[in-house]
């Protein structure tokens, strides 16, 4: 969440960075729940010391009459409070709902649109992959070389799930120690993160984890969710701790399985893997000091194009426009790789994000260090895609795929795999 303390003094500048983004977000309600939240607070203060003073005074040797007087005071202060801590309870709830509505603040140069077609391309990697015949999606290919197989997923587990086979299990494991290697290398911290987190982990982090619109899978009869990204995971590692200074920034990186509702997925864009329930993906996250923030941004950036370089898949880097940064994000970068398969002629598709998302979700899990002056302050918090297993495997098998119907090994991937193409059976 943002600071809830500038909710009237950076008013203006909240409502034109919501009106930006195309969110609706009743402002005036949440500055209203605001203060009714704190004239309760006051009152509910106000009659507890009444009270206090009350049985203060209940102490000593008292008249019959007097005694019987502050008696029928302290039940009535008694229901008084009652019944503004209950007024008082239905308002944090409207309001502490409300606020997670509020998005973060965007960067000023984070260009002003509504959807993915108005990101702003900065950078490109290569001229898109040129065949001289007619190019296969990695739907066709994979079935015709027996390494994925959508049909049994979906008559096991249901649409859009699948099963990895045979070459493809062995292409997937290289390319997260791949990209796992590249990772410790740049000082991150291997883990592998639970699938499963708690609800207010997922809103701490700016995650709806119920409702129509929510992507996310809730356990039933518990407070747990099916992460959606080791995003979840990873931040909430340090959820309600102060961070020693000195130990900052705190680079982790996460592997972990990706679950997710995808509700209104659909469309030749989303065929195969490109779009599932599950997946895995290798995640970086990073806790630093908020005035290394935007250059941490950078650098995982670097990190991400080293890695699709290093592959040799073309790509290009996205500044995110407003309206597709997602709440939390303060700036978001995607890598999106060609696709030759992809379309009539091929297309650019996302493969990694990565978001500096400042103090937005460290104020929501309460993660602070202290300063010099010994106060507490918010760290910042960025994440960043280092490789999302299936849409890798995407575009690896699109642009390597050969006129035969085999599929070449990049040659970064060779030492792991220990195979450098995959042949038709």
């Amino acid at each position: 969440m943002i600071d809830l303390k500038e909710l009237k003094s950076r008013k203006d500048e909240i409502s034109q960075n919501i009106k930006n983004r195309f969110m609706n977000v009743d402002l005036d309600s949440i500055i209203a729940l605001q203060d009714k939240r704190a004239s309760l607070l006051q009152k509910s203060e106000e009659l507890r010391s009444q009270r206090n003073a009350n049985a203060s005074k209940m102490k000593g040797k008292l008249d019959a009459s007097v005694r019987k007087e502050l008696i029928e005071q302290g039940k009535s202060l008694k229901t008084e409070i009652s019944d503004v801590e209950e007024k008082l309870k239905d308002t944090l709830e409207k309001y502490n709902q409300a606020i997670r509505t509020i998005p973060n603040y965007a960067h000023p140069e984070a260009p002003v649109g509504e959807e993915d077609k108005d990101n702003t391309a900065i950078k490109f990697y290569k001229e898109p992959t040129k065949l001289n015949f007619k190019a296969l999606d990695h739907v066709q290919l994979g079935e015709n070389l027996d390494i994925l197989d959508f049909e049994k997923g979906t008559k096991v587990s249901g649409p859009k799930f699948y099963y990895v086979k045979n070459e493809g299990v062995i292409l997937q494991m290289a390319l997260e120690r791949f990209a796992t290697d590249i990772l410790i290398k740049k000082g991150f911290t291997p883990f592998i993160t639970p699938d499963v987190a708690k609800e207010e982990i997922l809103n701490g982090i700016g995650f709806n984890p119920r409702g129509a619109e929510s992507n996310i899978y809730t356990i039933e009869n518990t407070d747990t969710c099916l992460v959606g990204t080791a995003e979840i995971t990873l931040g909430g590692y340090y959820s309600n701790e102060i961070i020693n200074k000195n130990d900052l920034p705190i680079k982790m990186s996460g592997l972990s399985h990706c679950f997710r509702r995808e509700a209104g997925g659909a469309g030749q864009y989303s065929k195969g893997l490109y779009r599932v329930h599950q997946f895995s993906k290798l995640e970086m996250f990073v806790i630093c000091l908020p005035e290394d923030s935007d250059k941490i941004h950078q650098q995982l950036l670097e990190i991400e194009e080293d890695i699709f370089s290093a592959l040799d898949i073309p790509y290009r880097v996205v500044d995110t426009c407003t309206g597709d940064l997602g709440a939390p994000a303060y700036r978001k970068y995607d890598i999106e790789a060609w696709m030759p398969g992809r379309g009539d002629n091929g297309e650019y598709g996302e493969v990694t994000s990565t978001s500096n998302c400042t103090d937005y979700q460290s104020r929501s899990l309460q993660i602070r260090y202290k300063d010099e002056n010994n106060k507490k302050q918010y760290v910042h918090m960025l994440n960043g895609t280092a490789i999302a297993l299936s849409r890798a495997i995407v575009a690896i098998m699109e642009n390597y795929q050969n006129e035969d119907g085999s599929i070449s090994i990049p040659k970064a991937l060779i030492p792991y795999t220990n195979f450098d193409k995959i042949k038709v059976k």
